[in-house]
């Protein structure tokens, strides 16, 4: 009973963790939509080469620290403040030396003349340093509500303002106000929700053992950040502006699917993994439940996404933006396989063996790193088939060392994602085949994904596949509970 117990509070944090993130993705998702009708390609790829740096120093303030403090399984107040001052001086520091250093940088990328937005870019650092430590408080505790209500509150303002500087004609500020917007209106809800003592003793030196674990995990997050960046650079010094704008814009839609289910698994195994870390059994089956549940959920929506990629595109973006539909497929390849290696990871980082974390995100960066190089002067299509390729190879470095810290083989892995893997090609097949409908743009997509959620749900029901099963128990409950509560 108290396994199963877990088990189900570990789903009913990820559905939860779910909705938060697809209410926030969906208002930047039309937001994105907007802002592409009113702006040009090379407007969006600037900025995604801006952000490249930013990109990397948000590493400092985001990862590490804040996962010690979910991982630990008792932190004073004392801790909890130091963090909080010490993530705050950080980001600070940060964003005074981006702030010089930024006309060196503008200069490298070939866009002297975007210094400012560099500059304004860099004031969301230390707010995102404060976040992140209000956040892992919330997460500790599996208070995704909070989480939700901070994010879902800085999406609407952000999404508000930034309309409203495009439609003024202030082109590439449009997304620059976004990212600022976002970040400052989260950080404030946070500070309203979250309440530290904040008078409590400030002790740097506490916060040692904190440090001690996580700047494997940092670094790991920093590898990942640098070589996730180094394409989008490679790109941008190599091709023009608008191959980045392209390249970015196939990248998100994809993105927004998968980073609701990647984001939520992040959220909530690793606290909840880290709870039961020292129970073998119980962490394998959350694993395996979860990896049922996060295939059976994400396959069949890039599946659904590589096959209306075009129609899609034209429909909702214009014809202006069809050169992004090649990257689009090669991403909902690549996404595909994320959160299988998300669950795996997180199993690692909650057994405390942050030194395997390490060691396999610098094998497999320099794997990624090598097949980039390798096919960099076949043009950037190759450079994408080489993504996917190394994706596939990473999911199952991923795996391999579970095998000794929870006893979770290779072999098991392969029986949870087929289920929903031989699912999603029959659903991709019919979806294809309502392709070819005569029909306009909208029509077209309709029948598709009519076609395919009807052949998926259905096959899903009658063959009573695990993921589908583990969802409908937990609907289940929740009704019986609430049944219960209103004393029906």
């Amino acid at each position: 009973m108290p396994q199963s117990s877990d088990r189900n509070l570990v789903l009913h944090g990820i559905i939860w963790k779910y909705v938060d993130r697809t209410a926030v993705q969906a208002v930047q998702f039309l937001v994105s939509l907007i802002l592409a009708r009113l702006l040009a390609p090379e407007e969006f790829g600037t900025l995604t080469l801006v952000t490249v740096f930013l990109n990397i120093a948000l590493v400092f303030v985001q990862h590490g620290v804040g996962s010690a403090l979910v991982q630990k399984q008792n932190i004073g107040a004392g801790e909890l403040v130091s963090v909080y001052y010490f993530s705050f001086i950080l980001g600070t520091v940060l964003a005074l030396i981006i702030v010089i250093i930024a006309p060196f940088l503008c200069r490298f990328l070939g866009y002297p003349s975007i210094v400012r937005i560099v500059r304004v870019l860099a004031l969301t650092l230390p707010l995102a340093g404060v976040s992140n430590v209000l956040e892992s408080v919330l997460m500790r505790n599996l208070e995704f509500k909070k989480i939700f209500t901070a994010n879902i509150c800085g999406g609407l303002i952000s999404a508000a303002a930034s309309i409203w500087t495009a439609l003024n004609g202030y082109g590439i500020w449009a997304l620059v106000i976004q990212q600022v917007s976002f970040q400052l209106v989260s950080t404030l809800v946070l500070h309203r929700l979250v309440r530290l003592r904040r008078n409590a003793a400030v002790s740097f030196r506490s916060i040692y053992p904190l440090i001690s674990y996580g700047w494997k995990l940092l670094l790991s997050s920093l590898i990942d950040t640098v070589y996730a960046n180094l394409r989008t650079l490679l790109i941008g010094k190599y091709f023009r502006p608008e191959t980045v704008g392209y390249y970015d814009k196939g990248r998100q839609f994809p993105a927004y699917v998968i980073s609701n289910v990647n984001a939520t698994i992040q959220s909530v195994m690793f606290p909840a993994l880290s709870k039961k870390q020292s129970d073998v059994k119980v962490l394998k089956a959350m694993v395996r439940k979860s990896i049922s549940v996060s295939t059976f959920l994400i396959w069949p929506c890039m599946t659904g996404l590589m096959v209306v990629s075009k129609v899609l595109i034209r429909l909702l973006l214009t014809d202006k933006w069809l050169p992004a539909v090649p990257y689009m497929l090669c991403f909902c390849m690549i996404y595909s396989f994320w959160p299988i290696s998300t669950t795996n990871l997180q199993v690692i980082k909650a057994v405390g063996r942050s030194d395997i974390f390490l060691k396999l995100e610098i094998l497999k960066k320099a794997l990624g790193i090598g097949i980039m190089v390798f096919t960099l002067p076949f043009g950037i299509r190759a450079m994408m088939i080489g993504s996917c390729i190394n994706a596939a190879i990473a999911l199952f470095l991923n795996a391999m060392p579970n095998r000794k810290l929870i006893g979770y083989t290779i072999p098991e892995l392969f029986a949870d994602m087929i289920p929903a893997g031989t699912l999603s090609a029959v659903m991709g097949a019919a979806a294809f085949a309502a392709g070819f409908i005569p029909a306009g743009n909208l029509q077209r997509l309709f029948c598709q994904v009519l076609a395919g959620v009807a052949v998926y749900a259905g096959m899903a029901a009658f063959f009573r596949v695990p993921g589908f099963v583990y969802l409908t128990d937990l609907i289940g409950q929740y009704r019986r509970k609430k049944k219960t509560e209103r004393g029906d």
